[in-house]
């Protein structure tokens, strides 16, 4: 079976075969993602997957009302949170951003629905040759950078926002001959 070359670990391979690129349009799910690749900013992802299960666990389930409440004592623990990134920018955006994730909900009825539009409701298919060279960021990825800073989120550059794009099935850069490729084209 063929798959994208940079799945390459158990970790990775299961996660490149369950859910990368794969359209997501729960508002919990696309909070969890925008979370963890911002999250990973300067480390690889293959270690955010290993501390994922802590961070559900450290950031109530990713339920953004839960987090937007955090207090700094609250913030304080996860420092000590062996489990996850103790980065206090990181988790101090993470409280940020679940509160303007939250009036982005409130203002678009759904983050969902916000998102989508920076690609018209389906996933831009960019139809990767195997072996080539993905980009790190692209106008979309550009523009929705500034649209999520310009709400109030941090650790949302254009490369973390074009990985989000891609983990959440908004691009699809599987490989065209990736097993996963057809599944992921599709809104």
């Amino acid at each position: 079976m063929k798959r994208c070359a940079w799945a390459s670990t158990g970790l990775s391979v299961a996660y490149h075969d369950r859910e990368w690129g794969l359209p997501v349009h729960d508002d919990r799910v696309l909070f969890e993602f925008i979370t963890l690749e911002g999250a990973q900013a300067g480390l690889s992802w293959e270690t955010i997957l290993r501390k994922r299960e802590a961070y559900r666990a450290a950031f109530a389930g990713f339920d953004p009302a839960k987090v937007a409440r955090f207090t700094a004592a609250r913030r304080a623990r996860l420092m000590r949170d062996e489990g996850i990134v103790r980065n206090r920018l990181k988790i101090d955006s993470t409280v940020t951003n679940a509160a303007a994730f939250l009036a982005v909900q409130q203002e678009s009825d759904s983050f969902d629905r916000f998102l989508w539009e920076f690609t018209g409701g389906r996933p831009r298919d960019n139809r990767v040759k195997p072996g080539a060279r993905l980009p790190a960021s692209t106008k979309e990825s550009d523009l929705l950078s500034r649209e999520l800073k310009r709400r109030g989120f941090r650790f949302v550059g254009t490369t973390i926002c074009y990985a989000f794009m891609q983990a959440v099935g908004i691009v699809n850069d599987h490989a065209t001959d990736c097993f996963r490729y057809p599944a992921c084209r599709k809104g």
